[in-house]
């Protein structure tokens, strides 16, 4: 069994926890879901401008797990906005198509 997760401090929660591509309708997506600890990291080291030595102290982790929660995240946004993932059709047995959700709805989850 492996050690058991430490908590993170994030300062902030943010308000907005949905985006979208312009002019795709929400049905024809599926969410990708970003942690608040990842989110966090990310509007420190980026957003902020802060070293990740001084983000960690801030969240209160080790450089190293730091670096992994930020190349985590980042590789999360990349593929969003790289991809922009779609559901596939599922088809029926009498033929009819269906985009039935597959993940998890848009946003941000702690």
């Amino acid at each position: 069994m492996g050690r058991r997760r430490k908590c993170r401090f994030v300062a902030d929660v943010p308000t907005v926890t949905v985006f979208k591509p312009q002019g795709v309708p929400m049905g024809q997506l599926y969410g990708v879901v970003l942690g608040l600890d990842g989110f966090e990291a990310m509007r420190l080291v980026d957003g902020e401008g802060l070293s990740q030595e001084e983000a960690a102290g801030l969240m209160q982790v080790s450089r190293p797990t730091l670096c992994r929660i930020l190349a985590e995240a980042r590789t999360q946004v990349a593929r969003v906005l790289i991809s922009t993932p779609m559901k596939p059709k599922r088809r029926h047995p009498n033929g009819a198509s269906s985009s039935a959700p597959l993940m998890e709805p848009l946003g941000v989850h702690p």
